[in-house]
């Protein structure tokens, strides 16, 4: 008979790789409780079980026996029992899923409370306050009171869906008639009202009283953080950061200690380095005489870490000593949750922290250099995300606007938008094209649709620790918190600030991440450090370069040394082809050439598809040859000794003629008049003549070279002219042709032959060797699969991966956006959009496809890529996995796959290696 799946462990049980089954925040508990760490007592209820949960809708068989079990050992090592009414254990139930999610879902804290046990609880605070040297009866009713009101608020607004509003409101009004601000100055008579408060705004949402059995509690608490894995923020911020959604979340159940005990606890988050900037030191956020939600929440503004020193100096010299030890095990950033009850020093939580993109190059390349990593390491410790979040542009100096305040800096950047006081407006506001800053008293997991639109956050209350500076940190926006001199209205949409200066809803803001400055009205943005060193501007040697600069400079060499893949760009013009060589770029993986027949140019595309006789068709083609040449010289230049692919025209020609309508309105004006209106009549004709009903899937790509005579050929002659003017100037251009849209290979044949004619030719009159490739771009499904035949005519392939999505799914990008994407996301078929990151089961499916089958006829096939994917960072990876040669992309997105091809290269060795 198989044995019973295990769904518990002790603490004691786990470690640090068990994040799968225990959770990120379980599998720390236990490496720490086996460092020997002061670790309360607990357990952990594995993913496996929610997952069983969530599947069935009922709690797992055995599960209840096993929480017994541990329940009871728990019990027998605190030396008292759950919900006990003369001395009880309490316990905290949290959440802790694989990869961190701050403040997504549940926690409750003090089960085990009810009407009888809440007396106990005061006489056993009494009695610890007498043995600590400082008995306060007051104190411990209070304490007890004040537990017993945040049981009844969390576990009603998580476990039975009252509204937190409600509890609120009942807080302030208590603050309210005891003309207070501060709930510390709640007593325990104003606490025990509020309880039966708390009781009646309970029953009248719930139909029943507050549970008092302390195992239900328990029970229904677990169950809980269950299905807040589901909660419709949960979800969105695993969309946001690409979690996947099967893991289910471990739930940790661990004995209360209490940081509200008096001015002697409480409650703290630290880091082991400066997590907005990496730098070294004592970073994080203390509070007296509170809970740890208290921190998170930014209820109360916190004191600096350094303060606790002044405050406690064992529990923080403990503590330093701790966090060294962590930080040296873990070998990274260290975020770290403790309490003090009454002077003694307890362990809640570890983790990697989550850190800014700056602070993640910085501190990789700081442990390098202490010996705890090598470079290898140091370069999966970054991303391209992160990188590319370093590109953004900052403030600049000397802009005349009105500086209203200065908060914590708790994520850096410069972010520009009009002020907005709710999730809602956000979103809506964003997605009509409006920028916009999230401005609220502080955020809670319900903002985080308002967070993501926003192009900042701006709160008046909390630290560098609060669930906004979290937040924003790992989704890589910018925020400043603790902007205590605001007095936020939310309900009237605006604030206030020093001066009496109201800032409504709609006005622009500017906000500074990295000072913390608010500013009244729109401040100027200049380039980002990391820009100037891309473009050349910034020397990273030198005595004074800045220490980020340094940092990408270090990681970025490293990446390039380690990749396998080339990176190339995306470029049109000399000045893109510049700037992209700049960037790093190693070539260029498409040049289009249809943006050379715009504007002024346009009139010779005319003439082309007026013509009536090939002597006609052959003047206009005559006219657009030396314009074509030209724009080919320079783009060869920039790129001496680099490969730059062209794509012969790929548009449908009506692409470059005028809009019917527009052109029906002015033959109709013409005729009105009396006026001579031949040309545009023939013009229009010709726009009927080529109008389809679905132009992407019509005459375009390949078929414009065999149907239009002539007008590949003049392509193509143009090329090679330009490529013989550069060698014979001495240049090094390395020419690849590439035609377009080739559904079969008798198309790239035919186009093929006409092009190796026209080289022949026009290398013989120069008497020049202009080295060239011939190839075309892998974009329909059916050159994908029948890549093998292709193969026989093409020396490259360049996956043209936009229309390759776009046909695989049947979708057109120019509209699904506005159509049913958006739906889409919500409702999970697309984690992210495959137009962003690759469909790897079907569009990825047929680039393996083709690629495998292409080099099986044609082993030294070159294989690029050159839509969009190639600048995306998860696209990187697949396409190092699939063996393609290089990556091709925007200009701006060169550095991001540099640095992805990097990685891809290290983890596959390491993989390997394994």
């Amino acid at each position: 008979m198989a044995s019973q799946t295990k769904y518990v462990y002790d603490f004691a049980e786990g470690n640090r790789d068990m994040k799968d089954l225990l959770g990120g925040k379980g599998a720390n508990l236990a490496e720490m409780t086996n460092l020997g760490l002061p670790v309360p007592p607990g357990f952990t209820i594995t993913s496996e079980a929610c997952k069983a949960y969530l599947d069935s809708g009922e709690t797992p068989s055995g599960l209840a026996g096993e929480i017994g079990e541990h329940l009871a050992a728990l019990e027998s090592a605190m030396g008292k029992r759950l919900g006990d009414a003369d001395d009880p254990l309490l316990v905290s139930v949290r959440s802790g899923a694989k990869f961190s999610m701050p403040g997504m879902m549940e926690t409750v804290l003090n089960v085990g409370l009810n009407d009888e046990s809440v007396h106990g609880l005061a006489r056993q605070a009494g009695a610890g306050a007498e043995t600590a040297g400082g008995a306060d009866p007051a104190a411990a009713e209070r304490f007890a009171w004040d537990s017993y009101r945040r049981l009844i608020q969390m576990f009603g607004k998580t476990v039975c869906d009252v509204p937190g509003d409600e509890f609120e409101h009942a807080l302030e009004g208590a603050k309210k008639a005891k003309g207070t601000a501060n709930d510390l100055d709640l007593d325990a008579n104003d606490l025990r009202a509020l309880v039966d408060a708390y009781k009646t705004i309970f029953v009248r949402h719930t139909g029943r009283d507050f549970p008092q059995a302390p195992r239900e509690q328990l029970d229904l608490a677990i169950n809980a953080v269950f299905e807040s894995w589901n909660a419709e923020r949960a979800v969105l911020y695993r969309r946001q950061e690409r979690i996947p959604a099967d893991l289910g979340t471990a739930v940790n159940v661990v004995a209360m200690v209490f940081g509200n005990l008096g001015p002697d606890s409480g409650t703290g988050v630290a880091f082991t380095r400066d997590p907005a900037s990496g730098h070294q030191g004592i970073y994080g956020d203390y509070l007296a005489n509170a809970q740890g939600e208290d921190v998170v929440a930014g209820i109360r503004n916190t004191v600096p870490l350094q303060d606790l020193e002044r405050l406690d100096k064992t529990s923080y010299d403990e503590l330093l000593g701790i966090m060294a030890r962590l930080e040296e095990h873990y070998k990274d950033l260290c975020d770290i949750e403790f309490t003090i009850e009454r002077g003694k020093l307890w362990m809640l939580q570890t983790r990697v922290g989550k850190r800014t993109a700056a602070a993640a190059f910085v501190i990789a390349t700081q442990l390098v250099d202490e010996g705890l990593i090598d470079l290898d390491e140091a370069l999966n410790r970054v991303t391209g995300v992160q990188l590319a979040q370093l590109m953004f542009p900052r403030f600049g100096e000397g802009a005349e606007v009105e500086l209203l305040t200065k908060g914590m800096n708790a994520s850096p950047g410069a972010a520009v938008g009009r002020a907005v006081f709710d999730s809602y407006t956000a979103v809506k506001w964003s997605r009509s094209g409006e920028k916009v800053i999230l401005v609220r008293r502080e955020t809670n997991p319900d903002d985080l649709d308002g967070m993501i639109a926003a192009q900042g956050i701006l709160t008046s209350r909390g630290g560098k620790t609060s669930h906004a500076a979290v937040v924003a940190r790992g989704m890589g926006k910018t925020c400043v918190c603790g902007a205590e001199e605001l007095d936020v209205d939310t309900k009237g949409r605006k604030f206030t600030g020093p001066g009496g200066v109201v800032v409504e809803e709609g006005d622009v803001i500017s906000i500074d991440g990295s000072s913390g400055a608010v500013y009244r009205g729109e401040v100027p943005v200049v380039p980002s450090p990391v820009v100037e060193y891309f473009e050349g501007q910034l020397d990273p040697a030198a005595e004074d370069a800045d220490e980020l600069v340094k940092a990408v400079h270090r990681i970025m060499s490293h990446g390039d040394e380690a990749r396998r893949m080339a990176v190339r760009a995306n470029a049109d013009t000399p000045e893109d082809a510049e700037r992209a060589r700049r960037f790093g770029a190693q070539g260029i993986g498409l040049c289009r050439t249809e943006h050379m027949f715009l504007g002024e140019r346009r009139q010779y595309v005319e003439r082309l598809i007026l013509a009536d006789s090939d002597d006609e068709r052959e003047k206009a083609l005559a006219a657009l040859l030396p314009l074509q040449r030209e724009d080919f010289v320079g783009i060869f230049a920039a790129m001496d000794g680099l490969p730059t692919t062209v794509r012969l025209l790929d548009p449908p020609l009506h692409e470059f003629l005028p809009d019917i309508t527009e052109l029906s309105v002015r033959v109709a004006v013409a005729e009105a008049r009396g006026e001579a209106h031949e040309n545009e009549l023939r013009l229009l004709q010709a726009v009927h003549r080529l109008h389809e009903q679905n132009p992407m899937l019509g005459l375009r790509g390949v078929r414009l070279g065999i149907v239009v005579p002539g007008l590949f050929a003049m392509q193509v002659r143009a090329i090679i002219e330009a490529a013989a003017e550069r060698r014979k100037a001495g240049g090094d251009p390395r020419v690849e042709i590439m035609i377009p849209l080739v559904d079969a290979v008798q198309e790239l044949e035919l186009v093929r032959e006409e092009a190796e004619r026209i080289a022949h030719e026009v290398c013989e009159r120069e008497g020049v060797e202009v080295p060239y490739l011939i190839g075309t771009m892998i974009e329909l499904p059916r050159a994908a699969l029948t890549a093998g035949q292709i193969a026989e005519a093409a020396q490259f392939f360049s996956f043209g991966t936009n229309d390759l999505t776009q046909t695989t799914w049947g979708f057109s990008r120019d509209d699904v956006e506005a159509a049913f994407f958006s739906a889409y996301l919500e409702r999970g078929i697309f984690g992210v959009s495959p137009f962003e990151t690759l469909d790897r089961d079907g569009v990825g499916r047929l680039v393996r496809i083709a690629s495998e089958e292409g080099r099986a006829t044609r082993p030294d096939l070159k294989l690029g890529i050159c839509g969009e994917h190639g600048g995306d960072p998860d696209s990187v990876h697949f396409f190092h996995e699939v063996g393609l040669d290089y990556v091709s992309c925007s200009p701006f997105r060169v550095p991001v796959a540099r640095l992805e091809a990097g990685r891809a290269a290290v983890q596959t060795a390491g993989s390997d290696s394994r």
